[in-house]
């Protein structure tokens, strides 16, 4: 039996859209797409899909109640979201994303139907790659930004043609989910969205990208991107089969992210670390800040935290 792929494929139109989802609620529709293609039921606007929160636990690292939680608060805001996409001749549709819901509390599940315009831009069907975007969902369940996924998005599309045209600085801001006062600046675009966009992507997907700007005259008017496979990934695949048992008990070798994230999460873990962040901190403050926090020390410089191997914080 062939392994599972999770694939998730949509129409450039519906990937195109002028939307503005959170990172849980792009992972909730990321989830349906997968689902529908590995169940062959496909998506229906009468017929609902059902989400588990274990399944999202398992894919997106993080426990089972967390996972119901966060499916629950993206899938509230979601049912209320509106986005346009162009239709064959150009012309802006508005849409929803969602018409219907359901709770199953004890199940720790949802049921969620999709509004025409979204079941008809989703396909579950192979072939016909010119028409559509595809990729694997494992390569953007690391991101940490919503911007990342939203980018990565964007350019997968190009990878064959290895470049893309320019993207119009306002059309592309759409794209990327900014309203109309965020970020105005260019140099806070690109330190907030652009540059930690496409450096995230390099360091955790199979794309390696680059940007250029466009001007006219001294004032940027949009970007255009080179896009290449990422040899890294295919490193870091073959680092993932080590036998991690050999490494030094003290360092992060062999981990990923997802494992990572456990780690940090671990209660002890925390009770044993948490002297290394302020309460004024964002690490201080939120649990999402102290896994980016915590992360991010351990891949700089593992070597202080030694109270116990590292490894050991895996199992809990």
């Amino acid at each position: 039996m062939k392994p599972k792929t999770n694939l998730v494929v949509k129409t450039n139109q519906l990937n195109q859209a002028l939307q503005t989802l959170s990172l849980a609620e792009v992972r909730i529709i990321q989830l349906a797409i997968v689902d529908a293609r590995e169940t062959a039921t496909g998506l229906s606007t009468d017929k609902p899909l059902r989400i588990d929160a274990t399944r999202y636990a398992e894919v997106f690292g993080t426990t089972r109640q967390n996972g119901y939680k966060r499916m629950k608060e993206a899938e509230e805001t979601l049912f209320n979201r509106r986005f346009t996409y162009l239709d064959d001749n150009g012309k802006p549709i508005k849409s929803r994303w969602l018409q219907q819901v359901q709770y199953h509390d004890g199940e720790g599940a949802i049921d969620l139907v999709f509004t025409l315009a979204v079941v008809e831009g989703i396909s579950r069907i192979n072939g016909l790659e010119q028409f559509f975007t595809s990729y694997l969902l494992e390569q953007t369940t690391q991101f940490d930004s919503v911007y990342s996924v939203r980018l990565y998005e964007l350019l997968t599309q190009w990878r064959a043609a290895k470049k893309t045209p320019c993207f119009q600085l306002e059309v592309f801001r759409n794209q990327m989910g900014l309203g109309i006062n965020e970020y105005k600046r260019m140099n806070d675009f690109k330190k907030r969205v652009l540059d930690l966009a496409t450096d995230e992507i390099n360091e955790k997907s199979d794309l390696k990208v680059k940007y250029e700007n466009v001007k006219q005259g001294r004032t940027i008017i949009g970007f255009k991107f080179t896009v290449h496979e990422n040899p890294k990934a295919k490193t870091d695949k073959a680092d993932k089969l080590r036998d991690v048992d050999t490494a030094d008990m003290f360092t992060i070798e062999g981990l990923n992210d997802k494992q990572l994230g456990r780690i940090v999460r671990n209660p002890a873990f925390m009770a044993e670390y948490n002297h290394l962040v302020t309460p004024t901190s964002p690490a201080g403050q939120s649990q999402q800040g102290w896994e980016f926090e915590m992360i991010n020390r351990l891949k700089k410089d593992a070597s202080q935290f030694k109270k116990r191997p590292i490894r050991d914080y895996l199992e809990y």
